[in-house]
């Protein structure tokens, strides 16, 4: 009788273990997810503004159509690569996608605000002044977000790669998640805008 329940707790205990690894690997990986979503809102807000700040330029810009053009090619790139990743945030090619597009993006909206300072007028506008405040402080959303994100997932691929759970998260295809990253230099800075 005592050797059975031995044997009984030699089984149990590693497979209750195995199971309060799975249950945090999937705690972990909805975390990362939940943090995916958080961006989504925060960039979906972004790119909401994006068509208000261009058409408001528009009647002040009219030489500058070809940067009007870009920041909205930009914005609909963006707006595709977001849906893709929002899609699966696992897939590296998805995340590769969306940083690229959202570092054309940034360039993009750099250039119209550098263009806009040449226009008094449009600097003057309650209205460019309004889009434009809340742009920035939506590039400060998205980089918080951005950064909660990133710390997710780096639990969770940790946990994914350490001794024990790696052998269980080999067992259930838990796939790595891939940092939403930023590109390059210039976007390390939320666009600066300034109309006075």
């Amino acid at each position: 009788m005592i050797s059975i329940l031995i044997v009984l707790a030699i089984i149990a205990v590693p497979i209750a273990i195995a199971i309060g690894i799975y249950n945090g690997l999937v705690t972990k990986r909805n975390r990362f997810k939940n943090g995916f979503a958080q961006i989504d809102v925060q960039l979906k807000r972004r790119y909401d503004l994006i068509p208000n700040l261009v058409e408001t330029a528009k009647g002040y810009m009219a030489h500058e159509r070809e940067t009007l053009e870009a920041v909205i090619a930009a914005r609909g790139a963006a707006v595709s690569g977001l849906s893709r990743a929002a899609a699966d945030p696992t897939d590296p090619g998805a995340m590769a996608q969306l940083n690229q597009a959202e570092g054309a993006l940034s360039g993009a909206l750099g250039r119209l605000l550098a263009v806009s300072e040449s226009y008094p007028d449009l600097k003057a506008n309650q209205n460019m002044m309004q889009l434009s405040e809340e742009l920035t402080s939506t590039e400060n959303r998205v980089a918080f977000a951005r950064q909660a994100y990133n710390d997710q997932v780096m639990e969770y691929n940790t946990a994914c790669e350490t001794f024990p759970s790696s052998i269980v998260a080999g067992m259930f295809n838990f796939r790595q998640a891939e940092s939403f990253e930023i590109q390059d230099q210039v976007q390390r800075e939320a666009p600066q805008v300034s109309f006075s």
